[in-house]
């Protein structure tokens, strides 16, 4: 949306004072309905759970809802409160645009707010919607919003390169951090065309070139699969912060993650080659871990290990490097903080003592990270 160059002065937090100030227990609460694409039933499941809290005696407002003339929402919006719009007048034309201050003064317990991602008018308060919940949050005012995967900052490049769409409205990562609470809203792809070709979503003369487009079923499978990593790893993320609240054990976790430990040794490149198979296999993230020695490594040393991570790098791993005398105990500390499920370590055809310190490392590593499924790869002499 085109902004003015003089926008109205407002306080600027960072995301990192922003997740600080609403993670306090007195703020209000964020519910997202995540989809993965239009039409899936985000803006009704957002209407359904306001009725339910209704029902339940909360004061719940909407604060602005968009309905695209679906009937069935329509019909759900009947009977709540809604805190009229803001009018804003850009080029000729009148926007309609969330009330902040409205809301702030009317003080409900809970408002609705769709389309987390969209960019509001120039001359509103925020330049963004999410800024605007960021807001209300921080007044104790609980929210209940909704956006599609494709929104996502991290994730709007890889829709674009699936779809050829360009996604313009965003919402930084953050911010979906800052939830309380993330439900994903799911319908099959094929339900999710039999609605189009009903025209439950689009007017029937978009609906043909809507099908032949963004709504192919090829597009909907990735973006289905894009959506459900994204709870799975909010799920994961929320169940960590628990767990490590109420000190309970290390060995739980939602997610596959696999790590690789490696040296400045060629050989490495078998290892890591194994751990990303292993990962696509489980659909797991990748991490590639090495252990800096204080003392250094001599030049020729640093270049291999430079080619083993540019190596990784091509594996679109995410490169760890720890500093610690002891391999054992730095990686066990690793793997129990990022929870993660399993492990390769290389071992070379080696005899006398060098055999038995490496059998005793693995030995130490086992005793401090109990939980983690243990790969051990012979590599072969570069």
């Amino acid at each position: 949306m085109p902004r003015t160059d003089d926008p109205i002065e407002t306080s600027k937090k960072t995301p990192e004072e922003w997740l600080e100030k609403t993670s306090e227990e007195a703020a209000g609460s964020l519910k997202v309905f995540l989809g993965y694409a239009p039409g899936v039933g985000k803006t009704f499941s957002m209407l359904s759970e306001a009725i339910r809290r209704r029902r339940r005696g909360e004061d719940v407002v909407i604060g602005i809802i968009e309905t695209h003339g679906r009937v069935g929402c329509s019909e759900l919006a009947t009977g709540i409160e809604v805190i009229p719009p803001r009018e804003v007048e850009y080029k000729g034309t009148i926007f309609r645009e969330l009330d902040v201050d409205a809301i702030l003064k009317r003080r409900p317990t809970v408002v609705l707010v769709d389309e987390l991602a969209h960019t509001n008018i120039a001359g509103s308060k925020h330049d963004k919607r999410y800024e605007d919940v960021l807001e209300l949050l921080d007044a104790k005012i609980s929210v209940i919003s909704a956006i599609n995967v494709q929104h996502l900052e991290s994730i709007s490049p890889t829709v674009q390169s699936i779809t050829g769409i360009v996604v313009r409205e965003t919402v930084p990562d953050w911010v979906l951090r800052r939830a309380d609470e993330v439900v994903l809203v799911d319908l099959t792809p094929e339900a999710l065309q039999t609605r189009m070709r009903r025209g439950d979503i689009y007017p029937q003369e978009r609906v043909e070139r809507a099908l032949a487009n963004f709504f192919r079923k090829g597009n909907l499978l990735a973006l289905r699969e894009l959506a459900l990593k994204q709870v799975t790893s909010t799920v994961d993320r929320h169940l960590d912060a628990y767990l490590r609240r109420k000190r309970i054990g290390d060995n739980w976790a939602v997610q596959e993650r696999v790590a690789v430990c490696i040296s400045e040794n060629a050989t490495s490149h078998q290892l890591m080659a194994r751990g990303a198979r292993l990962a696509e296999g489980v659909d797991a993230d990748l991490f590639v871990v090495h252990v800096d020695n204080p003392s250094g490594l001599e030049e020729e040393a640093q270049r291999s290990l430079a080619a083993n991570f540019r190596f990784a790098e091509n594996l679109n791993a995410t490169i760890v490097r720890l500093p610690g005398r002891d391999v054992a105990s730095t990686v066990a500390e690793f793997v129990r903080q990022q929870r993660i499920t399993q492990i390769i370590f290389g071992r070379h055809a080696i005899s006398g003592l060098r055999k038995y310190f490496y059998y005793r490392a693995i030995q130490r590593f086992l005793e401090k990270a109990p939980h983690v499924d243990v790969h051990i790869v012979t590599q072969e002499p570069d």
